[in-house]
C-alpha cells in the first residue's frame, strides 16, 4: 500500500508502480535514510511535537531494522517505491500507530535530500582514503628512482631528459589536487537540508540546528526551495570523480604504451595482466585499458546529471529521481578503479636500462647544447638554430650529440669547446635542473617530503 494513496481512487497499475519504482537503487541509502530518521525522531521528541516515550519506541526499532538489514534478517521488498517508504512502512508494521508520527514535520523532498548527502558524504571520504594510498605509492616509487633518467615527452616525442621520479610526482599532484576538489565540494555539500519538508518549511516549532549538529552538518539550508532542489553538490562530485578518471585515463595510456614492445618501460605483474584467447604470445594490459575505458562513462553519468537539472523549476520534480543512479554509479567506478589500479602500480616492475637507452637517443639533451652556447654569450635564437643545424647533421650522419667529435662541434661554432661533452651529459642535464619544480634529485626529495609533511597533517 503506497503512503500517498488517500488522494486516489484507483489502484497504482503496475507499470507505473515499476516505472516509478527507485528501490533496486536507493536502497544503497538504508543507512543513511535510517541515521537521518533517528535524528529526526530525536528532534520531534526534544521538541515536544511527538511524546518523548514515542520518539524514543521509534529510535530503538529504527535501530533494530538498521540490524536487521545489516544482518541479512530483513530483506528488501522490492515491490516498495523507494528505501524511505520500506522503512517507515516497516516501522510502522513493527510498533503500529507510533510508527506513523515519525514523518512528522517532514517530507520525502527533504529526506531523500539529506540521505543523499549523508551517503555521498560517506562515499567521499572512501574515496580521499583511495587517493591517500595511492600517493602514498606513487611516492614510495619516487623514492625509489630519484637517479633513474628517462626521456620526458611533448607531441609523444622525446623532448628532455627527467628522472622517473619527477614523473610520478607530477602524478602526486594531480591526485593531491582531486583530493582537494573532495574536499571543497564536500563543505559546500555538508549543508543541512532536512526540515525544509515538500518546499516551504512547516508550521511545526522544529529544530533544524540540533538536527545538523546529530548528523554533522555545519548548519541548516537558509532556504528551503533551495534545500530540496538543491543537486548542485551531485553535479560538483562528479565533476570531481570525471577529473580523477581523467588523471587515472592518463596514467593507464602511459603503461598501456609503455608496456609494449615498442617501448618497454615497464613489465605488468602477471596478476594484474591477461592474455588472448588464440595468441599464446600475449600479455594485455586489461586494466589499465578498462580504467581509460571507464573514464568515459563516469564523464556520462556528469553529462546526465548536467542535462537532467538544465531546465527544472523550483523546486522538487521526480526528473531528479535520476540523480541517484548517475552519481552511484560515477562513485562505484572511480572507488572500482582506484581500488585495482593502486595494487596494480605497486606491483609494476620499471625496466630502468630500457628508459636510459631512450633517453639517451632522440636529441633530448638538444636544449642543454643550445643552453652551453648561451653561456659562452650566444643571444638564445641564435644558439637555437645552430644547435638544430648540428641535429639534422647527427641524423643525416646516423650520429649523437655525444658521438660529434669537438672538430665537427666547431665546425657550427667556435665558441665550443671539450666541456661540451659535460654539458650534454643526461645525468648533469637533470641534476642541473634545480629550480624549483625541477627534475634533479635534490629538488624532488625535497618535493617528496613536502607530500609526505602533507599527508602526515592530513591525519594529525
Amino acid at each position: 500500500m503506497a503512503l500517498w494513496e488517500g488522494r486516489f481512487k484507483k489502484e497504482l497499475d503496475s507499470r507505473t508502480n515499476d516505472f516509478n519504482s527507485s528501490i533496486s537503487f536507493d536502497k544503497a541509502m538504508y543507512k543513511q535514510d535510517i541515521t537521518g530518521s533517528i535524528a529526526h525522531a530525536m528532534m520531534l521528541g526534544k521538541c515536544g511535537i511527538i511524546e518523548k516515550e514515542e520518539s524514543e519506541k521509534i529510535i530503538d526499532e529504527l535501530r533494530n531494522i538498521f540490524n536487521d538489514i545489516k544482518n541479512g534478517k530483513l530483506e528488501f521488498d522490492m515491490q516498495a517505491e523507494d528505501i524511505h517508504m520500506f522503512i517507515e512502512s516497516e516501522l510502522t508494521k513493527r510498533i503500529g500507530d507510533t510508527g506513523k508520527r515519525l514523518h512528522t514535520a517532514r517530507s520525502r523532498n527533504d529526506q531523500v535530500a539529506v540521505d543523499l548527502r549523508l551517503y555521498m558524504r560517506d562515499e567521499v571520504k572512501e574515496i580521499i582514503e583511495l587517493l591517500e594510498q595511492l600517493i602514498e605509492i606513487l611516492l614510495r616509487k619516487a623514492t625509489e628512482n630519484y637517479e633513474t633518467i628517462m626521456p620526458g615527452y611533448t607531441h609523444l616525442q622525446r623532448a628532455q631528459p627527467i628522472t622517473l621520479a619527477h614523473y610520478f610526482m607530477a602524478y602526486v599532484e594531480m591526485f593531491k589536487r582531486d583530493i582537494s576538489r573532495l574536499e571543497d565540494a564536500t563543505r559546500r555539500m555538508n549543508i543541512n537540508p532536512l526540515g525544509s519538508c515538500a518546499l516551504a518549511a512547516t508550521t511545526y516549532d522544529t529544530d533544524r540546528y540540533l538536527t545538523s549538529k546529530l548528523l554533522g552538518f555545519y548548519e541548516p539550508c537558509l532556504n528551503s526551495l533551495d534545500g530540496v532542489s538543491d543537486r548542485d553538490y551531485a553535479i560538483e562530485l562528479t565533476s570531481a570523480f570525471a577529473t580523477i578518471m581523467m588523471h587515472m585515463s592518463r596514467i593507464s595510456e602511459e603503461f598501456i604504451m609503455w608496456s609494449s614492445h615498442e617501448f618497454k618501460f615497464i613489465e605488468l605483474d602477471d596478476a594484474f595482466s591477461t592474455g588472448s584467447s588464440i595468441m599464446p604470445q600475449k600479455k594485455n594490459p586489461d586494466i589499465t585499458e578498462l580504467i581509460r575505458g571507464k573514464s568515459g562513462r563516469v564523464y556520462g553519468d556528469l553529462m546526465a546529471l548536467l542535462t537532467m537539472m538544465k531546465s527544472l523549476p523550483l523546486a522538487y520534480d521526480k526528473d531528479m529521481q535520476e540523480d541517484k543512479e548517475a552519481i552511484f554509479d560515477a562513485t562505484k567506478n572511480v572507488k572500482m578503479c582506484l581500488f585495482t589500479f593502486i595494487p596494480m602500480l605497486d606491483t609494476t616492475t620499471f625496466l630502468k636500462e630500457n628508459m636510459l637507452n631512450a633517453a639517451k637517443k632522440g636529441f633530448i639533451n638538444a636544449t642543454d647544447c643550445a643552453d652551453y652556447l648561451v653561456k659562452k654569450g650566444l643571444p638564445f635564437r641564435s644558439a637555437y638554430k645552430i644547435t638544430g643545424t648540428i641535429v639534422g647533421y647527427c641524423i643525416d650522419n646516423d650520429k649523437t650529440l655525444d658521438t660529434l667529435s669537438i672538430e665537427e662541434y666547431k665546425d657550427f661554432s667556435s665558441l665550443f669547446e671539450e666541456d661540451i661533452y659535460q654539458a650534454i651529459d643526461l645525468k648533469k642535464a637533470v641534476c642541473d635542473r634545480t629550480v624549483v619544480g625541477g627534475p634533479a634529485p635534490d629538488t624532488v626529495k625535497n618535493h617528496v617530503e613536502k607530500i609526505k609533511e602533507y599527508l602526515e597533517n592530513r591525519h594529525s
